[in-house]
């Protein structure tokens, strides 16, 4: 599928329905951009599970509640409960949290202020707390939000409809949002610090401000004046989406956390969610899928400054791990309904909580993300929440223009791109009219004659056998050389054009990766400053469909 965007904004992304318009060729305009969507499984970049989600397969349709197309939107609508006392306590937590943005842009005033009106939505995906935003994927989780709630703006004039960016800040493993790669080269964050990297002090953070090769106003800005990484995560979203409206929440809040109470209580005394997520382990392994995340008997951290232990239950008493804090039953339940904010949720429970303090329609992940979400159907069941239409984030690849050039120079399309090397090094040569070097006939005919001296020697005297097979072998491998070496005469000869294939492939897909799992946003921001204009004008998240963007 093509479509060719030039020279026009659009205020609203086109509308798109997936079941109606998968096959058909369609046409926008952007600035100088040239779009190409292609189907995710024809990029072999993506698992199995996710084909089939997208194919609507049978095998899956029992483990999530609608496939999000706009009409399933509308039946969400009105499924979806959200309290009046829900919306004040979510409003109240929200302009809290937002007390660190010096100026909040008017979109985002909006929105917050929306979300206490009863027919106010939201569209959510998260993401941890990465520095300097980390891999690209994580623009592109949140511009195919924002695009969501353009498009059923668009559907339902009626209702309202704010894109979310759940802060992972409880998240402890900071091994994996403690880095990240510009231009080629690996930036880490240097820290001591333990427990919730939302409550991490920024400091150290100067010390990667100062390596970067120019300065970047709105990381300065972030790192340098805020308390702690969520007021930084919080402020650099904000920069960069608050005219889109884009509003950042922190689950690390008491009065949110009240809400999750009875969840809590019934982790630790029933162990409810493990027994349900094994179970549709089981259902789903049966079906050749494998379990994304792994469940533990209760899934439930304790929260302090500097701790996020994993809640143990030992005989007749909860311990965390790792530390001396040890409760009775009755005390850790009394802990829960004093101190809520001290339960953390983990990856298991996580959307649940998610989804009873949002009025939410729809969660954007990434794949590993979407086939999590099938193992937690059960859980949102039993507890009667309303299970969010899943929906897989945009994704895409970025070709520059000197990339773009060299693409052409080479006489490939934008989906050769995702073949390996050497079966793009093939297609080269014959395009450049040189036949694959093999000596496969050869070594046939060898084997061949090597086979009636063998019969002959049998004949003859048997004890020469084994001589002829040495003999054959010698032979085999001086034809595999020679194979080697008129193969590198061959390839010398364009050695150039193989050498720009090579460079083209590193650049497009470094260390062998899809570009957004890579690289970082400012590799791009910085020399192309309408990079999110131009995603948000690309993106359509309701057409399940890979974009590839090539400048012109």
């Amino acid at each position: 599928m093509w479509l060719y965007l030039r020279n026009r904004r659009f205020a609203v992304p086109h509308r798109y329905s997936h079941t109606a318009q998968s096959h058909k060729i369609q046409q926008m305009e952007v600035t100088d951009m040239k779009i190409t969507k292609v189907d995710y499984a024809a990029t072999g970049a993506f698992s199995q599970t996710i084909a089939d989600y997208l194919s609507q397969s049978e095998k899956l349709q029992g483990f999530y509640h609608r496939f999000p197309t706009l009409e399933a939107f509308g039946a969400q609508l009105e499924e979806k409960t959200f309290t009046a006392e829900q919306r004040h306590t979510l409003h109240q937590a929200l302009q809290e949290q937002y007390g660190s943005v010096a100026d909040i842009h008017p979109a985002v005033q909006q929105n917050l202020a929306l979300l206490q009106q009863p027919n106010t939505y939201t569209i959510t995906t998260g993401h941890q707390l990465n520095i300097f935003t980390g891999p690209l994927y994580f623009v592109y989780k949140i511009v195919t939000a924002i695009n969501t709630c353009r498009q059923l703006q668009a559907q339902y004039p009626d209702y309202n409809f704010v894109p979310v960016y759940w802060m992972a800040t409880e998240d402890h493993d900071f091994a994996e949002i403690n880095h990240f790669n510009l231009f080629g080269k690996r930036y880490t964050w240097e820290s001591e610090q333990t427990g919730a990297v939302g409550r991490f002090s920024t400091a150290g953070l100067e010390k990667v401000l100062e390596e970067l090769p120019e300065a970047f106003p709105v990381f300065e800005e972030a790192y340098r004046n805020s308390k702690n990484l969520a007021d930084a995560t919080r402020a650099i979203t904000h920069a960069l989406f608050g005219e889109y409206g884009l509003v950042s929440i922190d689950g690390d809040h008491q009065d949110l956390k009240k809400e999750f109470i009875p969840v809590v209580e019934k982790e630790l005394t029933e162990q409810l969610s493990n027994k349900l997520v094994e179970d549709a382990n089981v259902q789903l392994e049966q079906l050749g899928y494998k379990a994304q995340v792994f469940s533990r008997e209760i899934n439930l951290f304790y929260l302090q400054d500097g701790i996020r232990g994993r809640i143990v239950q030992a005989d007749d008493s909860y311990k965390v791990l790792n530390t001396d804090f040890s409760f009775t039953q009755s005390e850790i339940l009394e802990e829960a309904k004093q101190h809520p904010e001290r339960f953390s949720p983990n990856v298991i429970l996580r959307p649940l909580y998610e989804e009873m303090i949002l009025p939410n329609l729809a969660y954007i992940g990434g794949g590993a993300e979407v086939a999590y979400w099938f193992q937690l159907r059960k859980v949102f069941d039993t507890y009667q929440v309303t299970f969010p239409l899943i929906m897989l984030r945009n994704s895409a690849l970025y070709i520059s223009k000197p990339n773009a050039n060299r693409m052409q120079k080479l006489g490939l399309q934008p989906l050769d791109l995702f073949q390996d090397y050497q079966e793009l090094k093939k297609q080269l040569s014959a395009q450049l009219h040189e036949e694959e070097i093999s000596l496969e006939a050869q070594r046939e005919a060898v084997a061949k004659a090597f086979k009636q001296v063998e019969e002959l020697a049998e004949v003859i005297d048997p004890t020469l056998v084994r001589a002829v097979a040495a003999e054959q072998q010698k032979s085999c491998n001086s034809l595999q050389m020679l194979e080697k070496k008129l193969s590198k005469a061959r390839d010398s000869k364009h050695e150039q054009t193989f050498k720009q294939l090579e460079n083209l492939k590193d650049k497009l897909f470094p260390n062998g990766s899809l570009q957004e799992r890579q690289d970082n946003l400012l590799s791009y921001q910085t020399n192309h400053p309408n990079f999110i204009p131009a995603l948000i004008d690309a993106f359509d998240p309701l057409e399940f469909k890979f974009t590839i963007l090539e400048e012109e």
